[in-house]
């Protein structure tokens, strides 16, 4: 009885081991059709991988130059860390809301389908996705693009992305596309920056020197002298600072736009008919003024080109060399 179990489990191995090598065989058939269908790229004749290598290699080249050209990414100040971001860009985005709120009550809110509104936001679409370099928090932000109607000469980014165009900045400037690029590339600078919560930082700061001066004045029996000339010094660095933000501004704007295909050129003659636009209209000098002088920003603009202009010609597909000077609606063609 014992040698019959035997005999049965051996048969019975014997069918197992005879099954796994059918199986096996059939698995190895299976796996040598499947690796005969090569997959697309697999398929391509060598000369066409071979070009798509090299177009990749290039394109990499193309990257890796853009980032290393163009306008230095500006260190950030560590006063801005004393403002929440997340909180500022919460409530841009609740005032932005009640700012349109109030213009659509006045009628003053451009619709979607109105041609100067898609203008503005086909320029938005084209400079966003150059905005990362300057600022990793700008990837999850919900960019907005609407136009106010009034005749002020003003336009502004909101940290979160949300801009706004004045018809009055388009219409009395007579704006080319590559001029609105280099004030909404300025504008988005601004949030990108972040000047606003480093100005909300200063502000802080300000404050903090303001009340700890005072005190110590009283406390030697100067009164509030301490904290008077704390409070005039805290305005002079604030000033200083905007100045210094807009200059910034100016740069990133250009190296945004100029990234997108738009004449960084244009910054020039934008700053010229902004010129002339204030000349009899009482603006202040430059020591007094939150804006550099309109002469002394054309300058640093002018300065700069040399390091935005072949990330334009790049965008166009041309040389630099071979770019035609920059015409607008109003003054001489620029170089």
């Amino acid at each position: 009885m014992q040698a019959a179990n035997l005999d049965l489990m051996d048969d019975s191995l014997h069918d197992l081991r005879a099954a796994a090598r059918r199986a096996g065989a059939a698995l190895l058939a299976l796996a040598l059709a499947v690796g005969s269908v090569a997959p697309a790229s697999a398929q391509q004749p060598p000369a066409a991988k071979a070009d798509s290598r090299e177009a990749s290699a290039e394109q990499r080249k193309r990257d890796a130059l853009s980032k290393d050209e163009g306008i230095e990414v500006p260190k950030r100040s560590r006063i801005a860390s004393l403002a929440d971001a997340k909180r500022m860009e919460s409530q841009a985005v609740a005032q932005y809301g009640q700012l349109l709120k109030q213009a659509r009550a006045q009628g003053a809110l451009a619709p979607p389908d109105y041609p100067p509104r898609q203008r503005l936001e086909r320029i938005a679409q084209r400079l966003i996705p150059y905005t990362h370099r300057f600022s990793e928090r700008s990837d999850e932000w919900k960019w907005e693009v609407n136009l106010l109607g009034s005749n002020q000469v003003n336009a502004f980014v909101m940290p979160g992305g949300k801009i706004a165009f004045y018809t009055g900045i388009i219409d009395r400037l007579r704006l080319t596309d590559d001029e609105i690029a280099m004030i909404m590339g300025h504008e988005m600078a601004h949030a990108l920056l972040e000047h606003g919560r480093e100005r909300v930082g200063q502000a802080k700061l300000a404050q903090i020197a303001t009340i700890g001066a005072s005190v110590f004045s009283q406390i030697l029996g100067y009164g509030d002298l301490g904290g008077q000339l704390a409070s005039g010094a805290s305005q002079l660095t604030l000033l200083k600072f905007s100045r210094g933000d807009e200059t910034e501004a100016d740069l990133v704007g250009m190296d945004i736009a100029a990234r997108a295909g738009y004449d960084p050129r244009a910054a020039v003659s934008l700053w010229q008919k902004m010129s002339a636009l204030s000349q009899g209209q009482g603006a202040p000098p430059q020591f007094l003024s939150t804006h550099p002088a309109h002469a002394t920003r054309i300058d640093t603009i002018r300065e700069a080109l040399p390091k935005v202009l072949p990330l334009y010609a790049r965008a166009r597909g041309v040389a630099p060399q071979a770019l035609e000077p920059y015409a607008s609606n109003w003054g001489e063609p620029i170089r």
